[in-house]
């Protein structure tokens, strides 16, 4: 008799169970109920089928819906097996290649044999879906072995599935899912897991949303392929919450509201960067001012670095084997080009612009002899840097190629880290709620596999963050929702990040604070202690807004263009009603000019209604209505942005009015 497997549950518990037996069927043994309800396992952690058996001792925890990550990831990868199969349905002679579940949903890659797909077909491809789900095939996990799945792929002219396969690592085992158990039934090479059939999908939860081209393996030398997109949920409700987050997301989307405000716009001539309109400008600069202020108050001292640095300093830093390849790289010397056939000699010593102000300031950080009673030391520098990316990884100006981080970088003796940190966590904390956010989450970022420095290091490095949020000043919220995330912190050190949750629900990652024992070794960066001998700072690397780019695509789209008034580019619109106000509005203007307010005056000779609109359309917040009758009373009727009514002022009173709302946050408190 073949020795019992001890399978024990989350509460404790053990069960002694005979080799073959599944997740299922304990599921099953603990009750109908629970059997029911369960749609996948995580046995030792890893997340598996219910029908796979054990394969010895095991920790098992079975999964429901209500573990809503997770059936989501298995939900959207079954929906991406459903899509292939529908699509070989419709479309014979079609190759399939990958469909991976994604953050929203899920998508595939086709080889068509006739033509590219089109937008037009996704009616009939979701239908087809349908019917898939309706069969409610089991889907079967098979190990084939790579001679036997190469000839089948083979054998149904699936060439880009053969190549993969030849590939793929020695050793490795190769798994099919088949849907259904006849010997013809469709099949995908998958490693899993999945729901136990189709039925178990939603017909009516997800939706095919666009369709796009895309290489084979992301090289555009290889063959073009179409992907179908589509959004994938565990139930109608939670789609159609989507859908009208995704109508709305469009509305706000920064690229449209920044055309109608006519706040920035991007073009071929410079991939990945920004032209800032002047009202765009105005809106940095407010920003800008606004987190000047908040440094300086936090006792930061504000430097300045090259934008181009010699490759030696990036190779010794540990960012050149990384980031060489997202890294705009020149020679130091240009080749006469008078000379005929004149080249750069791979030999020659090479510059690169920053991809991040680091290093730079480890630089300034050593000019001089340091004592451990200057740290700590805040250096921060709104930098320019440059990143190579990739030309379809680029969007608007919320992943752009040129960019400025509201970066600094803080010098600590040992003893001075948790305070540290926890200043940081609270400093930001203030930006964000100033700035609309008051809604974020933390995470930790641990280790990843390949990195630098000792475990014993790492240990230290990850308890001390871990220390700073829970002694901190944030929220209980904030800190119950405290999160840790294995495998995700920098090369050279872990991270806190902080998730903002915008006004639609979605959320952005923005800050971040890492605590970093290996730069200062690697950069020789040292202060003289209180013991006379040379001792390490630990360098730790912050942002609150991240870059300004992306985190003004954010501030726009959380706030529908419509920002608090002292962001505001134009603060308010003095518009007439008729000419005879021209004199009178240019008065108004004066005085709100004069109290400090950004304002513009409209005295076309247009309708109010169409001046209204127009205005409106720009997110002006205020629009100061002016006629012969105001001229008269010296008065105006005031238009707030969104309200259908308006508010009769004296002028003192609406310039005393706009002046007290257009005070910045932190000038309001002081």
């Amino acid at each position: 008799m073949s020795a019992l497997f001890r399978i024990t549950l989350p509460d404790g518990s053990v069960r002694e169970v005979a080799p073959g037996t599944t997740p299922a069927d304990i599921a099953q043994a603990i009750g109908p109920g629970l059997r029911k309800a369960a749609i996948a396992a995580r046995v030792d952690g890893e997340l598996r089928d219910l029908q796979r058996p054990f394969e010895g001792d095991a920790q098992l925890a079975l999964l429901t819906s209500k573990d809503e990550a997770d059936a989501l990831e298995l939900a959207r990868h079954d929906y991406a097996h459903v899509l292939a199969e529908a699509v070989q349905n419709l479309f014979p002679g079609t190759q399939i290649t990958f469909g991976p579940a994604t953050d929203d949903g899920f998508y595939y890659d086709f080889a068509p044999k006739d033509r590219p797909f089109t937008e037009e077909d996704l009616p009939a491809i979701e239908e087809e879906m349908r019917r898939v789900i309706a069969r409610n095939e089991p889907l079967i996990r098979e190990v084939w072995t790579r001679e036997a799945l190469i000839a089948r792929w083979r054998e149904k002219g699936e060439t880009f599935k053969a190549e993969w396969a030849a590939e793929l690592p020695d050793g490795e085992e190769l798994t099919v899912y088949r849907a259904g158990k006849a010997e013809d039934a469709w099949l995908d090479m998958c490693r899993g897991p999945h729901l136990e059939s189709t039925g178990k999908l939603d017909p009516q939860a997800f939706k095919l949303t666009r369709v796009s081209g895309a290489y084979w393996r992301g090289d555009q030398k290889n063959a073009m392929l179409s992907r179908i997109y589509g959004t994938g949920w565990l139930n109608k409700k939670q789609l159609d919450q989507h859908l009208t987050r995704l109508e709305e997301a469009a509305k706000r989307d920064h690229r449209k509201i920044g055309a109608e405000m006519d706040l920035f716009h991007l073009q071929s001539e410079a991939q990945g960067s920004v032209f800032w309109h002047p009202k765009g400008y105005i809106l940095w600069r407010q920003l800008e001012a606004y987190m000047r202020r908040r440094l300086d108050a936090a006792g930061y001292d504000e430097v300045k670095t090259p934008q181009l640095m010699d490759a030696r300093q990036w190779e010794q830093s540990g960012h050149w084997g990384k980031y060489r390849e997202n890294m705009f790289v020149v020679p130091d010397e240009v080749p006469n080009t008078e000379d005929e056939g004149a080249v750069i000699s791979g030999d020659a010593d090479l510059m690169a612009l920053k991809p991040m102000n680091c290093p730079a300031h480890v630089l300034i950080f050593r000019q001089g002899i340091k004592s451990y009673r200057d740290l700590p030391i805040r250096m921060a520098e709104f930098g320019c840097c440059h990143r190579n990316e990739p030309h379809g990884a680029l969007h608007g100006i919320m992943r752009v190629r040129q960019f400025t981080q509201d970066d600094a970088h803080i010098f600590v003796r040992e003893d001075q880290l948790v305070d540290e940190v926890r200043k940081f966590c609270e400093l930001l904390d203030s930006v964000y709620r100033d700035l609309g956010f008051e809604d974020y989450a933390v995470k930790l970022a641990l280790r990843p596999e390949k990195r630098f420095g000792s475990d014993a290091m790492w240990d230290l490095a990850e308890d001390e963050l871990r220390r700073a949020v829970l002694e901190s000043n944030l929220s209980d919220a904030i800190k119950a929702n405290f999160e840790e995330l294995p495998g995700e912190g920098a090369f050279y050190a872990p991270k806190l990040e902080f998730h903002l949750t915008d006004a639609i629900g979605r959320t952005w990652q923005v800050g971040t604070i890492q605590s970093d024992r290996v730069l200062p070794e690697r950069l020789d960066a040292s202060y003289v202690g209180e013991d006379g001998n040379r001792h390490r700072p630990v360098m730790l690397h912050r942002a609150i807004l991240g870059t300004f780019e992306r985190f003004l695509g954010i501030l726009i789209e959380h706030h529908a263009g419509r920002f608090p008034l002292w962001l505001a580019p134009v603060q308010a619109v003095v518009a007439t009603i008729v000419s005879d106000a021209d004199d009178y509005a240019q008065q108004v203007v004066e005085k709100l000019k004069a109290a400090g307010l950004r304002v513009e005056t409209d005295l076309r000779n247009e309708k109010i209604n169409y001046k209204v609109r127009e205005h409106s359309l720009a997110k002006v917040p205020n629009l100061l209505v002016v006629g012969k009758r105001e001229a008269e009373e010296g008065t105006v009727a005031l238009r707030r942005l969104g309200s259908q009514g308006q508010q009769m002022l004296t002028l003192d009173e609406a310039v005393a009015m706009l002046t007290a709302e257009a005070v910045a946050p932190d000038l309001r408190r002081n």
